[in-house]
């Protein structure tokens, strides 16, 4: 695999990812139990935006630095915009937060996340990231492989009846992804049906989504959540044209979390003829 998350890190996709992705951990806050996050693909963890790779593409700039500017935002994205500050109080924007590190920083006493990440390098690093925080446990190993190990979720005495779980592969051999991501979701939620799925997708063209939509909403979920947003017009395979968050077993009124985000980021982010998208692939 020689996908590198440093290249992209901040971009549009992972605005809103990583907004997606702490609306649902403070929807699982709203409870004292404790929960569980499962990361399948955690990445390093921390990314420096001045960085080669980085700068190289410099797709952060037309990211999470464009929202950056903004006065004001709706609660999800104000939530994102703190966290990502928060790695950063010197004032500048230098460095970016991947999924395993937002989600540490929202985590509480009683909560446990367990990050994956089969790549040598980037696995030494997250494990560096997270070596004094004992909620946090590094798993140098395929995520996917993993859920038959780490789910249903134990440790110690403790049984997690609630928890999340991140699915967000690189995509590297696209047509591949889709199939493996499905056989993952149905093994997990034999295992672990209460919990939250939420699944990150490119849009390059849109028609090849539709066989994976119709699999997911076949799942054996309570709910199924498609959330999208498109900088740019569904009309080339060649580029990230925007992206997408499928979630399956979504908290309660999830929708109205993400409606007031989703009309900012278009706005913000997008170029002409940029779109989103908010729709229930099923419900109860």
């Amino acid at each position: 695999m020689n996908y590198r998350h440093a290249f992209h890190a901040g971009n549009h996709a992972d605005v809103l990812k990583h907004i997606t992705l702490l609306a649902l951990i403070e929807a699982l806050k709203r409870k004292d139990s404790p929960f569980f996050v499962l990361d399948t693909h955690a990445g390093r963890g921390h990314y420096l935006l001045s960085a080669a790779e980085s700068r190289k593409t410099a797709e952060a700039d037309a990211g999470i630095l464009k929202l950056m500017g903004e006065p004001k935002a709706p609660e999800a994205v104000e939530r994102y915009l703190r966290a990502v500050q928060a790695i950063n109080p010197v004032g500048a924007l230098v460095a970016y937060p991947g999924s395993p590190l937002l989600v540490a920083q929202a985590l509480r006493i009683q909560d446990r996340l367990a990050a994956c990440e089969l790549q040598p390098e980037e696995a030494q690093a997250l494990k560096e990231l997270f070596a004094h925080d004992g909620r946090v446990a590094v798993h140098a190993r395929d995520g996917y492989a993993a859920i038959k190990a780490l789910l249903p979720p134990r440790i110690g005495e403790t049984r997690f009846a609630r928890g999340l779980v991140l699915i967000d592969p690189p995509y590297e051999i696209q047509d591949a992804e889709y199939p493996q991501i499905i056989a993952t979701l149905r093994e997990a939620m034999a295992r672990w049906p209460n919990a939250i799925y939420a699944v990150w997708y490119p849009i390059k063209l849109r028609r090849s989504l539709m066989h994976f939509f119709r699999k997911a909403a076949a799942l054996p979920a309570k709910s199924v959540l498609l959330a999208e947003l498109q900088i740019r017009p569904d009309d080339s395979p060649l580029r990230l044209n925007g992206s997408g968050m499928l979630i399956l077993n979504p908290p309660w009124q999830f929708d109205q979390e993400l409606a007031p985000a989703l009309p900012m980021l278009k706005r913000v982010l997008g170029e002409a003829g940029a779109t989103t998208r908010l729709e229930w692939l099923k419900q109860e």
